[in-house]
C-alpha cells in the first residue's frame, strides 16, 4: 500500500477490517512520520509505548464488527487531560502536571479502539489564533509558499498541523471562538466545533467553561462524522453535557441536500474582505445551488457586536477559571525569598507560569467583573449574547437549514507577523467564527479553494443546534463539489 500515514480514517478502517494493514504498521508508519516532522514543532509529548501498547491490542480484537476507529492512531490536543501522561495546556504554569484522571472525550477514543500517538501544540490555555502562545514554541503550518513560515492557526495549531502533514489520521481540538474552524481553514484540512454540550467538557483544561467545546480535526469529512460519532456522549459528570443519543453521523453522509435552504449573511460581507475569501464564498454558492440547495439572503444584525461581546466574556470566564492555577496543588511554584508569605507566592507563580496573551486576558477578565463595571461590560455582553443567539432562531424558523460564510478573513499570514502589532488585530481573525460559540451552534470548515499564493482557503457552513448530522452532510456535498485534493509539498 501507499505511505499508511497518508490513509484516512475510513481508507484504514476498510484496510484493517480487510486485513492489508495492521494498527501496529498504520502506528509505525505515524511514528516515523513524527520522527521526521521535528520542524513543526506539532507533537509536543509523544508517546510511543502507549500508542504501541494500544495498537498490538486494537490488532487483537480487529473484526469486521470492530468500532471504526478501533487501530486508528490519533494525536490529542494538549488540553485533554490523560492519565499519567504531561497535560499543560502548552502552559509554563502546568509544568510536570499529569492527571490521574481521564477526560470523558479521549476516554471515547480509547473504548472506541483508537490509537494515541502523543499530546499536540496548542495556544496557551487555548488563548490565541495563531499557535504563538505556546509554552513549547510556535507550531508551523506544513503548507509553504516561500522561506517564511506561516502560523497553523489557534489555538488548536498542532492539531490542524498534524493532520495536514500526516503525521497522524485525525486530531482532537477544541474551539472557544474559532479554534478548530480556523486552523482547519488555515491547512486544508476538515474541522467541525458540535453543538455545545454535544462533547462533554469533563477533563478538558477550562479556558471559558460556557464557550469551549470539543471537536475532531481530520482530512475528510467522512473522517470527522466517524470521529465526533466515539467523542460524542452524555456525561453525568459534566452538567452541560446533552442527554441525547448520538446519531450515526456517517450514515447520514448521502451528499444530496437537494431541497435544503442555504442562508448567506449579509452582515459577514465586511468592509475590506479580501477578493479571494470573496470570490471561494461565491463559488462556494454556487455550488450548492448546482447540487440542489436553494441559496437565500438572511440578516444577523447582531452579528457587529459579537467579537466585542465575546472578548468579554471569554476573559471573564477566564479569570475565573485560571485562578485556580496558584501553586499551591500541582504545576509550577516559584522559588520563593526570605520573608515571602503566601501571596508572594500566589503573585511570582502567576507572572512566572503565564504568558503575556494569558495574563492580558486574565486582567481584562478581571476588570469587567470588578465592582463598577460588571453591569456595564459583562451583563451588557451577556445581553447582546442572547441577541445573537436569537438573531439565528430566527433564520433556522424561517427555513434556513444551514449558513454558509467565510472561515476567515485571510489565508494563513506570517509566524510574527502580528506579534507587535494591536492585540485587536489578531482578535479580529475570530470575526467569522466567535457567533457560534456566542450561541452555541454546530459548525464546520471545509477546505474549498487555494488563493494565488497556492495557500488553502475554507469557507464555514453553520448548523441547527444538534444537528451535525445534517449539517455534515452538507459539508460532504460542498467538499465533493469543491473537490479538494491539495497537500501541501514536503519541505520539513
Amino acid at each position: 500500500m501507499t505511505d499508511l500515514n497518508t490513509l484516512t480514517i475510513a481508507e484504514a478502517r476498510d484496510a484493517l477490517r480487510k486485513g492489508e494493514a495492521t494498527s501496529v504498521e498504520l502506528t509505525e508508519a505515524c511514528l516515523k512520520a513524527i520522527e521526521g516532522a521535528g520542524a513543526l514543532n506539532a507533537f509536543v509529548h509523544k508517546t510511543p509505548e502507549i500508542a504501541m501498547e494500544q495498537a498490538k491490542a486494537a490488532d487483537a480484537r480487529q473484526s469486521a464488527e470492530a468500532p471504526s476507529l478501533n487501530g486508528i492512531p490519533l494525536g490529542i490536543k494538549d488540553l485533554f487531560c490523560v492519565k499519567g501522561v504531561p497535560s499543560q495546556a502548552a502552559s509554563a504554569i502546568l509544568d510536570g502536571f499529569k492527571p490521574e484522571y481521564e477526560s470523558t472525550v479521549t476516554a471515547n477514543l480509547f473504548g472506541a479502539g483508537a490509537v494515541m500517538l502523543g499530546k499536540l501544540n496548542m495556544d496557551e490555555f487555548a488563548m490565541g489564533s495563531s499557535n504563538e502562545t505556546s509554552c513549547y514554541g510556535n507550531a508551523v503550518n506544513p503548507w509553504k509558499v516561500d522561506d517564511r513560515q506561516l502560523t497553523p492557526g489557534g489555538s488548536s495549531g498542532g492539531s490542524a498541523a498534524a493532520v495536514a502533514a500526516d503525521l497522524c489520521l485525525g486530531a482532537t481540538g477544541t474551539d472557544t471562538g474559532g479554534s478548530i474552524r480556523q486552523p482547519a481553514a488555515f491547512t486544508g484540512t476538515v474541522g467541525i466545533k458540535p453543538t455545545y454540550g454535544r462533547c462533554s467538557r469533563w477533563g478538558v483544561i477550562a479556558y471559558a467553561s460556557s464557550l469551549d467545546q470539543a471537536g475532531p480535526m481530520t482530512k475528510t469529512v467522512r473522517d470527522s462524522a466517524i470521529m465526533l460519532q466515539a467523542m460524542a456522549s452524555h456525561d453525568v459528570k459534566d452538567s452541560t453535557s446533552v442527554d441525547l443519543p448520538v446519531p450515526d453521523f456517517e450514515a447520514m453522509l448521502t451528499g444530496d441536500i437537494r431541497g435544503k435552504t442555504i442562508g448567506i449573511p449579509k452582515e459577514y460581507r465586511l468592509e475590506g474582505l479580501s477578493e479571494e475569501i470573496d470570490a471561494v464564498w461565491t463559488r462556494g454558492k454556487e455550488m450548492l445551488a448546482e447540487a440542489g440547495a436553494k441559496i437565500v439572503d438572511i440578516s444577523l444584525p447582531h452579528t457587529k457586536y459579537a467579537l466585542p461581546a465575546y472578548y468579554v466574556i471569554a476573559p471573564a470566564e477566564a479569570s475565573s477559571n485560571l485562578a485556580r492555577y496558584d501553586g499551591v496543588r500541582y504545576g509550577h511554584r516559584a522559588k520563593l525569598s526570605a520573608g515571602d508569605g503566601i501571596v508572594e507566592m500566589y503573585e511570582k507563580t502567576r507572572a512566572e507560569g503565564f504568558g503575556h496573551e494569558v495574563q492580558r486576558r486574565i486582567m481584562v477578565g478581571t476588570y469587567v467583573l470588578s465592582a463598577g463595571f460588571y453591569d456595564a461590560y459583562y451583563n451588557r455582553a451577556r445581553k447582546v449574547r442572547t441577541l445573537i443567539k436569537r438573531d439565528f432562531e430566527q433564520a433556522f424558523a424561517a427555513g434556513v437549514d444551514a449558513i454558509l460564510t467565510p472561515a476567515t478573513p485571510s489565508s494563513a499570514f506570517e509566524l510574527g507577523a502580528m506579534k507587535d502589532a494591536d492585540p485587536v488585530q489578531m482578535y479580529l481573525q475570530d470575526v467569522f467564527t466567535v457567533t457560534l460559540n456566542m450561541a452555541g451552534l454546530p459548525g464546520v470548515s471545509v477546505p474549498a479553494g487555494l488563493d494565488a499564493q497556492g495557500l488553502p482557503l475554507g469557507l464555514q457552513l453553520i448548523g441547527r443546534p444538534f444537528q451535525e448530522g445534517d449539517l455534515l452532510n452538507t459539508a460532504y456535498a460542498l467538499e465533493r463539489a469543491a473537490g479538494f485534493v491539495s497537500k501541501p509539498s514536503k519541505w520539513w
